[in-house]
């Protein structure tokens, strides 16, 4: 009976313990604050209290403004949420009653206008607990220029909010937030969120990447973190109301992949269990159950490793944590592999089945790296182990997490914007390259001759890395021997591989199946003439409509544009890219088959035809569209691919008027990790030539976004690039543009057609954007991607107008007058410094 006494006492003993445990835990509460009201909603869900309602547990040290909107185009759950907001030009504290421990620290942005005070015009700091958290802040510049996984998109998959994510430590009975505006500037927040964290979140002691297996402290007693990516790997997008331990979001990981093709992505919802009690908070169940494998047969040139880019604050150290669960093989050795990051090996032997004790047990790695001053890139990669005879050269992974850790107080790096409010620039444009030096009467003298001498000429040397392909002058790919390697693919279409390695799919038309389609070239059949040859609108065996372009012997382009483009094609897939079909290489006769584009070019549906003009909302979309389709070719692989040849002309529209970039035959692979461009020979087409590229023969990403800006200027102006009949100050349409657009007076050469059709605020934002894609300077030009954002900020804005002008019904332009300047084609740039 003593000993039974005995067990129950410790029983009681053990209840009491616990017991005081789960009281100190309530006592950690979560706070959800909603700023800038004095109401409450509930979303996703949760309850979130605004600021100012009585009891709250919530102080601030100064009223601000309470700001809110009419309009919303974010995510439709955070709608309630991100409607309102707390402006603030002076400092302002939150201050929230709690207990001593670890938190979660979220602030939610929404960049809405609210009177005189527009989010792109803010500049702010903020601190918590003696700890900085950023710095001359700027939520669109950030939403811009960072990749975090915690922009919040809305329903056209445009990133219109931003969630900055932090986790400390307070050994206080307060949690202090301070937003502290710039001078002359002002700051605001939608929302902020406060969660209570488990102490096993993080281990002290983590592995150091290269360090030979030794372990660095992370000492986060001291230090803040920072989220800066958490990425479900192979499967959807876990919600936060699908975590409900600490409410995470956790993205997608293809779109930082290198090659997303590289690993194809499996599943499994049964039987999964944490490998460890310690595991329970760290991630919920659904990231274990989906993965990425390496091994992908589809894949025409497999890579050895998945890999991750991952765009970080330089100078700063990292945690970096992977998620694993072996989901198909049930004993050990039989997938082995090695962890990179960063270049140097974190791990190698890694058998998921031996450290996490079993098939189908959720388990996690951490590691630790610093990134220099001059980097602002982490790698991860995942690749096989050959040494080790495991069963299959594979690799697995199911969740990334990436965390900055501050440095002495601080977590913020200063990020320089690109010139988000739209100033001024104070160097004027030029058209570098002819005739240096020589007064502007010269220079566009020199200009309309080198137009002529152009368009006659005829190229004698083809691009530098191709000229040995084409030595001895244009001849069909039989006579190169190039077909020498067919492959059958599941799909029915097939592969073809060069001696020199190049690998191309798609169907293999006869020169029979090409003259039938094409009622042997029927000239009434033809739709267009480009540098290549003739377009003729084809029906092939199936009823499938078809463009089929047949080269000109005589054109300046031959078998290098005609193996790149079916190259290039046969990598890339992507909605806002035209698809090849097909080719012909039969009797002297080079022919590529692709998709038929219903609605022609853009070019077509500003000037020089018949037909209706776009509304104003249809040539933001077209626009958009194909900001997408060049942001995917500049991102999709690992060193990106360059158009170079970016017009209105190759720029097709579906039935549906969805934009599709066309015509790869001068596209060119980008530069390598080591390398800033690419040295090439010039080509593309006059009035579109981004001169930086001219001058120098340095070719980069930004060459495409020069030539995009000239694209914008185009679609506003509905006129043609080049058009020597004008008065001298008019015949360029970039240099004309920027004069009127640095007036801020684009509205005075806007297209007549679509006047008083449009948002004022829209056409002034979408005018900044072309400016920046034609600064001087490449590096001062945006990415491809920050247009795209813009552009979808701009649709937003005349979206709004519209519902709020409805009157101004989209339709309502009239049919088209007299289109006003002559319509005078561009000519292609070969080689210009031949």
């Amino acid at each position: 009976m003593k000993v039974q006494a005995m067990g129950l006492l410790g029983i009681l003993r053990l209840v009491i313990i616990f017991g005081f445990m789960e009281i100190g835990k309530a006592q950690r509460k979560s706070f959800l604050i909603s700023c800038g009201t004095n109401s409450s909603v509930t979303v996703d869900g949760r309850r979130w209290i605004g600021d100012t309602v009585p009891g709250n547990n919530v102080t601030f040290s100064a009223s601000g403004i309470e700001a809110s909107t009419g309009t919303f185009s974010g995510d439709p759950v955070y709608e309630p949420l991100y409607r309102t907001a707390r402006i603030f030009t002076d400092s302002l504290n939150y201050t929230v009653q709690g207990t001593p421990g670890n938190y979660f620290l979220r602030l939610h942005f929404y960049p809405l206008v609210y009177m005189n005070y527009n989010a792109n015009d803010s500049v702010f700091a903020v601190e918590s607990n003696r700890l900085r958290l950023v710095s001359e802040f700027n939520v669109p510049g950030e939403i811009l220029n960072k990749n975090s996984n915690l922009l919040r998109s809305g329903g056209n998959s445009s990133f219109t909010s931003l969630v900055k994510e932090y986790f400390f430590t307070i050994d206080a009975n307060i949690i202090v937030i301070d937003f502290i505006p710039s001078k002359g500037s002002f700051g605001f927040v939608n929302a902020i969120e406060i969660i209570p964290v488990d102490d096993k979140l993080f281990n002290d002691s983590v592995r150091r990447v290269g360090g030979n297996g030794g372990s660095s402290s992370l000492n986060l007693d001291t230090r803040g973190v920072e989220t800066m990516y958490r990425l479900n790997v192979g499967g959807s997008a876990v919600k936060p109301s699908q975590d409900l331990d600490f409410w995470r979001l956790w993205d997608v990981d293809s779109s930082y992949m290198v090659n997303p093709d590289a690993g194809s992505e499996t599943r499994n919802r049964t039987n999964i269990t944490y490998a460890s009690p310690n595991n329970t908070f760290v991630a919920p169940l659904p990231i274990y159950e989906t993965a990425r494998i390496l091994s992908n047969t589809e894949v025409l040139e497999r890579r050895f490793n998945m890999s991750w880019k991952l765009e970080v604050d330089p100078d700063f150290d990292y945690l970096v944590r992977l998620h694993f669960c072996e989901l198909r093989f049930d004993k050990p050795n039989q997938r082995i592999f090695r962890i990179y990051i960063n270049n140097r090996t974190a791990a190698e032997n890694f058998d998921i089945f031996v450290r996490a004790g079993g098939m189908n047990k959720a388990y996690h790695e951490d590691y630790f790296d610093e990134i220099s001053s001059k980097s602002n890139t982490l790698w991860i990669q995942l690749g096989p182990d050959t040494t080790t005879g495991s069963a299959g050269t594979d690799a697995l992974l199911n969740g990334l997490e990436v965390f900055k850790l501050s440095q002495n107080g601080n977590l913020a790096y200063v990020q320089r914007y690109s010139n988000i409010e739209g100033k001024k620039t104070s160097k004027s444009f030029l058209w570098i390259g002819i005739g240096a030096g020589i007064a502007s009467i010269a220079i566009l003298a020199a200009l309309v001759m080198l137009i002529v001498w152009f368009c006659k000429r005829k190229n004698k040397d083809d691009d530098d890395d191709d000229a040995k392909k084409t030595a001895s002058g244009w001849k069909p790919l039989f006579l190169h021997g190039s077909i020498a390697n067919r492959t059958a693919k599941a799909t029915g279409s097939t592969v073809y591989q060069n001696p020199n390695g190049t690998v191309r799919s798609g169907r293999r038309f006869t020169l029979a199946e090409i003259r039938a389609a094409t009622n042997n070239f029927d000239e009434r059949l033809g739709i267009g003439v480009g540098g290549f040859g003739k377009v003729y609108k084809g029906e092939i065996d199936d009823g499938t409509l078809a463009a089929i372009k047949r080269a000109n012997p005589q054109s300046h382009q031959g078998l290098a544009e005609f193996e790149t483009e079916i190259e290039m094609l046969s990598k890339l897939r992507h909605r806002h890219l035209v698809s090849l079909i097909g080719f012909c290489d039969e009797q002297n006769e080079m022919i590529l088959v692709y998709e038929y584009m219903d609605n022609g070019t853009l070019r077509s549906h500003l000037f020089g035809s018949d037909l209706p003009p776009l509304s104003w909302k249809q040539r933001l979309e077209v626009c958009i569209g194909a900001a997408r389709g060049l942001h995917y070719l500049h991102t999709g692989s690992e060193r990106g691919i360059i158009h170079r040849d970016v017009k209105t002309t190759n720029i097709l529209l579906d039935e549906n008027f969805v934009a599709k970039m066309a015509d790869f035959g001068l596209s060119k692979t980008g530069p390598s990790l080591e390398h800033t461009h690419v040295s090439t020979a010039v080509k593309g087409s006059f009035g579109y030539l981004d001169p930086e590229y001219f001058r120098r023969q340095q070719l980069t990403e930004k060459s495409d976004v020069y030539s995009f800006g000239v694209v914008l200027f185009e679609v506003v102006c509905a006129r043609a690039v080049i058009n020597p009949t004008l008065p001298k100050d008019q015949i360029n349409l970039a240099e004309w543009a920027m004069h009127w657009q640095r007036q801020r007076s684009l509205e005075s050469i806007i297209d007549p057609r679509i006047r008083g059709k449009y948002s004022q605020e829209s056409l002034m934002k979408f005018g900044e954007i072309a400016e920046k894609c034609l600064a001087d300077e490449g590096k001062s030009r945006p990415t491809m991607g920050e247009v795209l954002w813009h552009l979808e900020y701009v649709l937003q804005l005349q979206e709004a107008w519209l519902h709020t002008n409805a009157d101004a019904g989209e339709n309502s332009v009239s049919s088209n007058p007299d289109l006003g300047p002559n319509d005078v084609g561009e000519c292609e740039v070969q080689d210009a410094t031949n």
